[in-house]
């Protein structure tokens, strides 16, 4: 029996063993994309808790995880944010520090997990992008920082920060989109005769300067198309994208709830609001995938999403998303734009405004951001952050389909009062 004790007892410490030691960081690696944003890449070998705080002039990014003995403690960085990082070991938990040589705005740094893939080789990964002042968004409120379920073993107080992707590839055209290509040719030509009918419209080119008072009635040339801002939705073309999706949870709740199903769930309920009143919505997901592909660089993936908008003319295009921070008291809603339009800014005013005016949140307002989907598109386009993830009280709300269906019918009605 006492043989029996003793075998049982080393297969227990093993077995604390290898769990002590499941997460492990094995490589960290940094690069710098044509909008000048600092990207840093934590690969672990197991899914790890993580936040991202400041602590004077340096950023600090903490990963519940184990550092390897091949990971270096330092790496020298080319990019007008910083020079160098430093890996520290802190036993429990690893930090990666980042020594800033400019004072960084508020939400201007964002982190995010990507899972491991197991059919390319991809570890799970934490991603921290920083941008610099000049590409930064202006406004106020409290900046945002995605945390993953798996609590952070950290004495420091952390601040916070959320999630972007920044980088640029320009998906090729595959026969998947040849074939959607047709479908659109059909469906334009149906909608033409819709838009006929509307209230007569001024036309510019993109660049060409604008007479502020025919902002309302833009129809504004573009690529392949252009798009309509006035004449009710009858016979206008939406694209929605439902956030995050496949192989990217998105933000995740303390009880698991993933970001990339509530906004999913929540663009379906607009999409079908909208075609009840004539609209014509084109969605960048319908079900839970990647956009891309399963083996898309994330550059890729949003790039797939901005194609779709611009594949079927679309006169507006909205990116539905989920917020998250380190601080669970941080909630309410949020409306983005880049204003590469003269009617991006109206589009986030009309849908915040709602929002805004009917639920008993915060409302955090109107923002400027240079997030990839919304800069990199041309017709006019927001992204919504549909509260807080990470708030206990909104995490409740979001599940249910009373939030779901009120926060679909708000969005619906300030897209169609930017058209009215």
């Amino acid at each position: 029996m006492r043989k029996i004790f003793l075998l049982t007892l080393l297969a227990c410490c093993m077995l604390l063993g290898a769990v002590a030691q499941a997460a492990q960081i094995t490589d960290v690696k940094w690069g710098v994309n044509k909008a000048d944003v600092l990207r840093i890449v934590v690969d672990v070998t197991d899914t790890a808790g993580y936040a991202v705080d400041m602590e004077g002039d340096t950023l600090n990014l903490t990963v519940n995880a184990d550092k390897g003995a091949q990971v270096p403690h330092s790496k020298a960085v080319k990019s007008s944010l910083a020079d160098s990082l430093k890996i520290v070991d802190k036993g429990s938990y690893t930090v990666v520090r980042v020594p800033l040589k400019q004072r960084l705005l508020e939400k201007s740094y964002k982190a995010f997990v990507l899972k491991k893939d197991p059919a390319t080789g991809r570890p799970f990964r934490v991603v921290l992008d920083v941008t610099p002042r000049q590409a930064s968004y202006s406004g106020s409120g409290a900046a945002t920082t995605v945390v993953s379920n798996r609590p952070v073993v950290s004495n420091r107080p952390t601040k916070n920060n959320s999630s972007i992707k920044q980088n640029t590839v320009i998906k090729t055209t595959t026969a998947a989109d040849k074939k959607a290509d047709k479908k659109k040719s059909s469906s334009k030509k149906k909608n033409d005769n819709k838009k006929n009918t509307a209230a007569a419209k001024t036309e510019t080119t993109v660049n060409k300067p604008v007479n502020k008072s025919d902002t309302d009635k833009l129809a504004v040339i573009k690529g392949n198309g252009r798009f309509s801002t006035n004449g009710g939705l009858d016979g206008k073309i939406i694209t929605l994208d439902a956030g995050h999706g496949g192989s990217d949870p998105g933000a995740i709740g303390s009880d698991g709830t993933k970001e990339k199903n509530i906004t999913l769930s929540i663009t379906k309920m607009v999409k079908e609001i909208l075609e009840q009143k004539g609209a014509k919505v084109y969605m960048t997901r319908t079900t839970d995938v990647d956009v891309f592909g399963p083996n898309a660089s994330d550059a890729e993936e949003l790039q797939a999403r901005v194609n779709v908008g611009e594949k079927y003319n679309s006169d507006m295009f909205v990116s539905l998303h989920i917020n998250s921070s380190v601080n669970k008291n941080v909630g309410g809603f949020s409306t983005y734009y880049y204003p590469k339009t003269d009617n991006d800014l109206r589009l986030a005013q009309n849908i915040q405004n709602k929002l805004a005016a009917n639920f008993g949140v915060d409302d955090l307002g109107v923002r400027q951001a240079n997030f990839y989907v919304i800069k990199r598109i041309s017709m006019p386009a927001v992204l919504v952050e549909m509260c807080f993830i990470s708030n206990e009280k909104e995490l409740t709300l979001m599940k249910g389909q009373w939030f779901q269906k009120k926060t679909a019918r708000l969005i619906a009605e300030g897209i169609e009062k930017y058209f009215a």
